[in-house]
Parts: C-alpha cells; sequence; structure tokens
C-alpha cells in the first residue's frame, strides 16, 4: 500500500455533546452541549486548559466514552464504539515492549487478517515514512521517548485509519525533540492527507499544527472559540515570527488566560 497517494480520510461531526460521569458525589459534566464539525483531510486542534474536557471528547470520537446527550458522528453515520477506521495516540506510546518496531506495527494490519507479507510491506513503508528503517529490528526500551512516540504514531496509520485521533502525543517530549516531531508529523499529514484531530494544551504547538483551533473552556467544556490558522504551508520554524502568527498567539493566550483564571476562581470557592 502507498500511503503516499491514498487520500482517503473522513468527517467528524460533534452534534450537540454533552459527557456526564457519576461519581460519589454526583453526576459530573465533563463536556456540555459541545457541537462542531472536522473536514475531510483537516488538521484540527483541540486547545484548552487541563481538566476541560479535551480528552474526554477525544475518547467520545475514539468510541472509548458514550454520550449521555447528542451524537458523535463519523462520515454521517452515529460513532457507535471503537473502529480501525479511527486510529488513536496517547501521551504515552504504549508499545508491546516483547515486539521489535516492525512488528509493533504489522499488529494492526495482521489483526484485520492482512497477511505477514502485507503487514510487512505496510510496515516497511511507514518506517521508511517516519525516518526508522535502521531501526527496524529494534525492540522499544532500545529507542528514545521521541523514536518510540515515532513508532506509535506509525502503528495507528497501519491500518489506513479515516481519522487519526492524537491526545497530547508530544507531551512528554523535551522542547527540542517535540519541534522534530511536530515537523515529522506534519510530513506524514501532508503524504496522506488524514483526517486529524489533536488534543494539546501548547499554544505555539496548536498554531504550527492546526487549520484550525478549537478552544475549549474550563469544566464542563464546551468549545468558546474557533480560530483559523491561515499561515503558509508547509510550515517551518520561520512562522514563529510572522506577524499572522503572533496575532494568531495573542488571541488564544487572551483566552486560556481567561479561562484558567475561571478555573482557578472556582477551585477557590470550594
Amino acid at each position: 500500500m502507498d500511503f503516499s497517494k491514498v487520500s482517503s480520510s473522513a468527517e467528524i461531526e460533534v452534534d450537540d455533546v454533552t459527557i456526564a460521569f457519576d461519581t460519589p458525589k454526583g453526576q459530573v459534566v465533563a463536556v456540555d452541549r459541545a457541537s462542531f464539525q472536522v473536514r475531510s483531510g483537516e488538521f484540527v486542534c483541540l486547545l484548552g486548559p487541563s481538566g476541560c474536557g479535551k480528552s474526554t471528547l477525544l475518547n467520545a470520537m475514539a468510541g472509548f466514552e458514550k454520550p449521555y446527550a447528542g451524537m458523535v458522528k463519523m462520515t454521517g453515520a452515529e460513532i457507535q464504539g471503537p473502529g480501525p477506521d479511527r486510529g488513536m495516540v496517547f501521551q504515552q506510546p504504549f508499545l508491546f515492549p516483547w515486539k521489535n518496531v516492525r512488528s509493533n506495527i504489522m499488529h494492526g494490519p495482521r489483526m484485520l487478517g492482512k497477511t505477514a507479507e502485507e503487514a510487512g510491506e505496510i510496515a516497511d513503508e511507514l518506517i521508511g515514512m517516519i525516518g526508522l528503517s535502521r531501526f527496524a529490528l529494534a525492540y522499544p526500551h532500545t529507542l528514545s521517548g521521541g523514536m518510540q512516540q515515532r513508532v506509535a504514531i506509525a502503528r495507528a496509520m497501519a491500518n489506513k485509519p479515516e481519522v487519526l485521533l492524537m491526545d497530547e502525543p508530544f507531551g512528554a517530549l523535551d522542547a527540542q525533540t517535540r519541534i522534530v516531531m511536530q515537523e515529522n508529523l506534519l510530513d506524514l499529514w501532508e503524504k496522506t492527507h488524514t483526517t486529524i484531530v489533536f488534543v494539546t494544551h501548547d499554544i505555539e504547538e496548536a498554531i504550527f499544527l492546526a487549520d484550525r483551533i478549537l478552544v475549549m473552556s474550563v469544566g464542563p467544556g464546551r468549545i468558546k472559540e474557533t480560530i483559523n490558522v491561515d499561515l503558509p504551508r508547509p510550515r517551518s520554524d520561520e512562522i514563529l515570527a510572522k506577524p499572522e502568527y503572533l496575532t494568531i498567539k495573542k488571541q488564544c493566550l487572551d483566552l486560556i488566560r481567561a479561562e484558567s483564571l475561571r478555573a482557578f476562581e472556582k477551585s477557590s470557592e470550594r
């Protein structure tokens, strides 16, 4: 399978979604009536302070959480649970420690009925795309954190998902590795045209990666504002000095600061 020539991707629609959890102290609303759409092939970032429901909303898109009210749809059909049409990448890579890089990436295609030869071809192509050809037979414990996360992304891509859901995948990495990983992800996305929803609390990361940023309010999470990132692609660190970048950054900073202050005030009232 040539990932660079396949452009199958899907739309996501979050329609008036509320997600609530039962706790010993009563019901807690994590997400409150959130609505938005992610277009096919679009890169969208969910941005907001800790505890605003970003990950909970992403889990609903993955099919891990069932909305209390409202609906999450993929290309018009309601999401009923997890499926291979959606790949998920977490903050930690969660690789199989007993499998080498190639075998980790082959795992998904093999579970979907691909032959060892077919799964191997998929793995080899992705290993080349993430720049780890020399480490195809290496085991996770011998790899750096950034390399492990590259393998996790490739493993999520191996089933050719129509949507890639990413929950702060670079949050545990050092600053320099994080920048390299962001550039690698954009390169992979531009080759595959996969729809991506990316959760982050890092403003600069959101601006660097996204077509649009959905800024969430402090819990219960709502979509407070949608910001279009009209910066040219492909992107490099040169955009950090552009006036347009700085304008978007200030807009995001003002919104997040206001929400963080609200969160502090709410916690002080308890």
